[in-house]
């Protein structure tokens, strides 16, 4: 492999974990903060890139399609926190489970009777357009460079919000010991929503900018939740650096791999065969990635809270 090639699979690696920090942001919050497993996340990363194109495609403005996919994942999580998801808390996990399964189920028929089966296109705004030149002579998207730059300022932006701010303390103190923090008078309930719509909205924020690198199509949600669990199990539950380290190894080492891993063990089986057992292989290295970690660190690379 080149070195123009590696440094540019490096870089979408970035790029697929930086997606992938800002699904697992939002639902190792919800679950650290109110304990509930929401499989129901990925159709907010659905909404949320149907809302870009749909907006985008209207107005003729990529800008305000992403302005427009925060406010709906963020509007349809709060909908759904009041109407569903509050009735779940202190709930057995398997009340959970089947329940955000049916909100999967409505989210998709849904979205499939307003928008149709078709997927939708989105384009990259103008002023992203174009490439860069890498070192050793290679090219790479300008909009992949500013998904990952987005990225950054989110982790960035969430840090200071759970750290330095009197919401974020409310968040880690409802983390810790929700009774008390009820019993101090803090609007429990009114906090579980804070926090679930902007898990929802970062959701939506993932599928509007990943909505200009492959079509939007309902269900795009599910795959990415799958790897958003494995994030947050990787880095630790309830943690956001966690989350963000977490993505970038599973970003990383899941696109390195599909790359590398073929050319290795097609030297030693040859092109076919090589190109067979080590894409099976690559397919499987994230979740030999996830078994190490927990075998050595059980509760994941970061602890405590968010």
């Amino acid at each position: 492999m080149s070195s123009a090639l590696l440094v540019e699979q490096t870089l979408n690696g970035l790029q697929f974990g930086v997606m992938l920090f800002l699904m697992a942001a939002g639902l190792t919050l919800v679950f650290g903060v109110m304990g509930l497993i929401n499989l129901a996340h990925g159709s907010l990363y659905m909404i949320g890139a149907f809302a870009c194109a749909a907006v985008a495609a209207a107005t003729g403005s990529f800008w305000l399609g992403l302005v427009a996919s925060l406010a709906a994942a963020a509007a349809a999580g709060t909908l759904v926190e009041v109407l569903v998801i509050r009735r779940l808390y202190g709930r057995d996990h398997l009340d959970q489970v089947l329940a955000t399964f049916a909100l999967i189920l409505i989210f998709s028929e849904a979205t499939r009777w307003l928008f149709g089966s078709v997927p939708l296109y989105l384009n990259a705004p103008p002023v992203l357009s174009g490439s860069i030149a890498l070192p050793g002579g290679g090219q790479y998207p300008v909009y992949r460079l500013a998904i990952i730059v987005v990225g950054i300022a989110v982790a960035l932006g969430l840090w200071l919000l759970i750290s330095k701010t009197r919401l974020g303390m409310r968040i880690r103190a409802g983390e810790n010991d929700r009774e008390m923090i009820g019993a101090l008078g803090v609007d429990i309930n009114g906090l579980y929503t804070i926090v679930f719509a902007l898990g929802a909205a970062l959701a939506g924020l993932a599928g509007a900018m990943i909505g200009a690198l492959q079509s939007v199509r309902v269900g795009m949600g599910e795959p990415v939740l799958i790897l958003a669990f494995v994030v947050i199990v990787i880095g630790g539950i309830g943690s956001i650096e966690g989350a963000l380290v977490g993505a970038l190894i599973v970003g990383v080492v899941d696109t390195l791999g599909r790359i590398l891993l073929p050319q290795l063990f097609g030297a030693v089986l040859g092109p076919a065969q090589g190109a067979l057992v080590g894409g099976a292989v690559a397919a499987m290295l994230i979740y030999v990635v996830m078994a190490l970690v927990l075998a050595f660190k059980p509760r994941g690379l970061f602890t405590g809270s968010a």
